[in-house]
């Protein structure tokens, strides 16, 4: 797992970078304290953070097992990856089809599945994460999921 995380931690910071560097640009909203860039850039500071915590965490690792960084050695376990990079896949191209409330929560199980969560604990999660998303796109920030086969009762 070390070289893994080493990796998507990379991968993430780059990520980061991309969206902190591309929010910085963002208009100023009329009116408004708080600018458009707001939020990509909080999200942009998460990832950039979680990075550092991946890469740290691989390196500390290493060190730990007594071996140097770039030599980790292991067998590694790539097929949660690809149930994540499977999901992610899955719900760009239903989302507009099936609707969110649909295909969040089935992307969301197969990766805890794939991440080794128990049955019980995956369809909670998945649920709940589902619902909380939900509620705060819909009713704090006020847009709107695509609703695909269900039509809204509210």
């Amino acid at each position: 797992m070390q070289r893994t995380d080493r990796w998507v931690g990379i991968g993430l910071a780059l990520l980061a970078l991309a969206v902190l560097w591309t929010a910085r640009a963002f208009p100023n909203v009329p009116g408004q304290k708080l600018g458009a860039a707001l939020l990509p850039m909080i999200v942009g500071s998460g990832l950039l953070l979680c990075a550092i915590g991946l890469v740290l965490r691989s390196l500390r690792a290493a060190a730990y097992a007594g071996e140097p960084p770039r030599a980790a050695q292991g067998s590694e376990h790539f097929g949660s990856a690809l149930v994540i990079i499977g999901a992610v896949l899955a719900y760009l191209l239903l989302s507009e089809r099936l609707g969110f409330l649909l295909i969040a929560p089935l992307c969301l199980l197969a990766v805890f599945r794939a991440l080794r969560v128990g049955w019980g604990p995956a369809v909670g999660w998945a649920l709940g994460g589902t619902l909380l998303v939900h509620l705060a796109f819909y009713k704090l920030l006020r847009v709107p999921l695509p609703w695909g086969v269900i039509t809204p009762f509210y």
